[in-house]
């Protein structure tokens, strides 16, 4: 799937290519499901077939030309005596791309497996990525390195990309395609051209959704609206994911029982939770705030700012009320803290219990 929308950088980079006048070093910022990863994709494949042959140029069409090579953050499977590299997962990673490129990370997790509690990209990977650029092109031509979610590499690995990144390969280009270039060595990010995406727009992403998935006008233009400029999230409101079902399903049952100081249940809520794997208890605090926001924001009376799925606006219809001036703030700092203490290792059962606790004398705040 080519990027949707974002012509203008589309036209700058073959511009560039054109011109002979490709940086070594792109980094590719903007908000989650922009299009920076399907952006990413498309030149690689362009740099790559640039001057190759029909062969090289299936092969690019594939993600499989020997010159093109993907770095993502993975996980170490439990025993496993040394890290993994990204080459390990490549069968699906390009699985994953085939079916489209606007994904977020906690989507490539469970692809990647349900026993996943930690990705990042580790430091072995910095001994690949410096074989790989000083082999030999294949063709004569590029040789492309798409680097996803950099922000995530150990800090051994950023350091030597950054070396190769101060004197790089003949011919070899570098995209990085990151949510938090905040989080990257200033040095690596001074030595890049940084362009920056903008969100997409609700008719761009409508349009999308018609195209890619047949949907009405109305049903679009909805989805669009609560997909809050990320073509990543409309396409995962199109059908809800099993886990944030179950977020919502968890997020809303607590909110009844602490209605109804049904300590026992609360309890049992609890102790369901804490049998979650950390990364996912993460998630469900993530989302928890999501929800607590948009509640909040219901209560002004301004659809166009809210960004709900239909279960959850019809949920918010009686229960935005209890989320106002006088305990909102304190709402999400007990969350925040909840995933402080999950993020530290606390027992997560009393985590937990603890904030559902609270919750009780916040709500009739």
């Amino acid at each position: 799937m080519n990027a949707i929308a974002q012509d203008g950088i589309r036209q700058r980079l073959m511009q560039q290519l054109a011109a002979g006048r490709v940086p070594h070093a792109l980094l590719f910022c903007g908000p989650e499901g922009c299009g920076k990863l399907a952006m990413a994709v498309e030149f690689a494949q362009a740099l790559i077939e640039h001057g190759a042959d029909e062969r090289g140029r299936r092969m690019a069409e594939g993600l499989v030309h020997p010159d093109l090579h993907f770095v993502f953050p993975v996980f170490k499977p439990e025993g496993a005596s040394s890290a993994p590299t990204s080459d390990m997962f490549l069968p699906q990673w390009r699985e994953r791309l085939a079916e489209g490129c606007y994904f977020d990370l906690p989507t490539w997790t469970a692809t990647l497996s349900k026993e996943a509690k930690k990705v990042q990209i580790y430091a072995e990977e910095s001994g690949q990525i410096l074989h790989k650029l000083n082999l030999t092109s294949s063709q004569g031509g590029y040789k492309v390195m798409v680097v996803w979610l950099p922000e995530m590499m150990h800090e051994t690995c950023a350091n030597k990309v950054l070396k190769i990144l101060e004197e790089p390969p003949r011919e070899t280009v570098f995209i990085l395609v990151s949510n938090h270039p905040e989080r990257l060595l200033d040095t690596i990010v001074s030595r890049c051209q940084r362009i920056d995406f903008k969100a997409l727009t609700e008719a761009e992403i409508a349009a999308a959704l018609t195209e890619l998935r047949g949907l009405e006008a109305e049903t679009a233009r909805n989805i669009a609206h609560a997909a809050a400029g990320s073509l990543t999230r409309a396409l995962q409101l199109i059908s809800v994911s099993t886990e944030e079902a179950q977020f919502f399903s968890m997020f809303v049952l607590l909110m009844r029982k602490c209605y109804l100081r049904d300590i026992h249940e609360m309890r049992g809520w609890a102790e369901q939770v804490a049998a979650w794997g950390r990364e996912r208890q993460k998630d469900f605090l993530e989302y928890c705030q999501r929800l607590i926001r948009e509640n909040f924001i219901y209560n002004f009376r301004r659809p166009e700012l809210n960004y709900m799925s239909a279960d959850e606006s019809a949920f918010a219809v009686n229960f935005a009320r209890f989320v106002n001036e006088r305990n909102v703030i304190g709402i999400m700092d007990e969350l925040s803290l909840a995933q402080r203490d999950i993020e530290q290792n606390t027992n997560s059962r009393m985590v937990f219990f603890d904030f559902a606790l609270k919750m009780i004398v916040l709500l009739i705040a």
